[in-house]
């Protein structure tokens, strides 16, 4: 029945901070719609923005800044922790130079294995940066092995 995610919605509390962050730090880019909405485009996807002062109906029950967790793939994780470096975000679990550091994370995606790094956005949103395992990627089906829950992701 799902084919796949067309969009999602983020509820913020500064439109303009999240745009920075998300267009400046990952590299998205802010496009305008419907007169007044402001959404971030990636590949063939967006995320909707919503002002917490300012949603738009319908809604979320509970529309709150900073409740999402959510994982994007990249091609190439040593590639993006380099450019997240130049732009001064902060890794917050993965590869960094600090004393605690565990290095990248394996984890379980939709496709297979991932190795991971994280961050926050100004809302405190958890975001997480992946880059399939090239020998352990699994084709994609839709048989339920295909997208097993393992208890190593979120």
């Amino acid at each position: 029945m799902i084919r796949d995610l067309d969009h999602l919605v983020l509820t913020v509390a500064d439109i303009e901070a999240t745009c920075a962050f998300y267009c400046g730090g990952l590299g998205m880019e802010r496009i305008m719609f419907a007169a007044d909405r402001t959404a971030l485009a990636f590949g063939s996807q967006k995320i909707n923005l919503h002002q917490v002062d300012r949603t738009f109906e319908p809604k979320a029950e509970a529309p709150t800044p900073g409740s999402a967790d959510l994982c994007f793939r990249v091609d190439d994780l040593d590639a993006a922790m380099a450019h997240l470096d130049r732009r001064g975000l902060t890794i917050i679990d993965g590869p960094v130079r600090r004393t605690g550091a565990i290095g990248p994370l394996r984890r379980t995606g939709a496709i297979g294995p991932l190795r991971s790094i994280y961050l926050r956005d100004p809302d405190g949103n958890l975001i997480e940066l992946s880059e399939p395992l090239a020998s352990d990627i699994v084709a994609q089906s839709t048989s339920a092995n295909a997208h097993g829950s393992g208890t190593d992701a979120d």
